[in-house]
């Protein structure tokens, strides 16, 4: 398939060891739009210093049950509007502005959804992001041409289970490849 017919959307981009950019060094960044207007994802895999339950206190969100996991961080979802949210999760539910990526996956930016983990009622499955990663149309092709980037299909456990540390390692096993055996710059014949 070529890079330029090629739709990203709900698939992982795993950051090439050469990767230029440190805000994406060792990233795996889940695709949640590409078009020909160009391309958004988040990064699952690095997390702030700042645990979720603290996040819920500060936008003054009333926690009435216990969170399940109340270390859970908040991640670094890109360098794009890092004071905005999002919610990645699996059960769709019936929260204002909840865009489905796929059968399984959605993204929620409006705040009901905050509300509804800090009540017990949200998803089961869920990270909850800050910030995202944009590029303008045509950016993403180039990027993948210039061996900024490889691509790994998404599953549950490599976006909702597995350690954040641990899935840029997942992603590229994903395609049966050791990461000792990745080379940082493209070679040309």
């Amino acid at each position: 398939m070529e890079i330029e017919s090629a739709n990203f959307t709900n698939q992982c981009l795993i950051a090439m060891p050469a990767m230029a950019d440190p805000r994406f060094a060792h990233a795996l960044t889940y695709v949640i739009k590409h078009d020909d207007e160009g391309a958004v994802g988040l990064v699952v895999n690095k997390p702030l210093q700042l645990p979720l339950s603290k996040l819920l206190s500060e936008i003054s969100t009333n926690l009435v049950a216990p969170l399940r996991n109340p270390a859970l961080p908040v991640l670094f979802g890109g360098p794009v509007n890092t004071e905005m949210g999002f919610v990645l999760h699996r059960e769709k539910g019936d929260w204002n502005s909840t865009l489905p990526i796929s059968e399984e996956i959605c993204v929620t930016s409006s705040r009901d959804i905050l509300d509804a983990i800090a009540q017990g009622q949200g998803p089961d499955d869920y990270l909850v992001v800050l910030g995202y990663a944009g590029w303008s149309a045509g950016q993403l092709e180039e990027e993948m041409a210039a061996n900024a980037w490889l691509t790994c299909p998404v599953d549950n456990d490599l976006l909702f289970n597995l350690p954040f540390e641990q899935r840029w390692e997942a992603g590229i096993h994903k395609l049966g490849i050791d990461p000792v055996f990745l080379a940082s710059e493209a070679g040309h014949a």
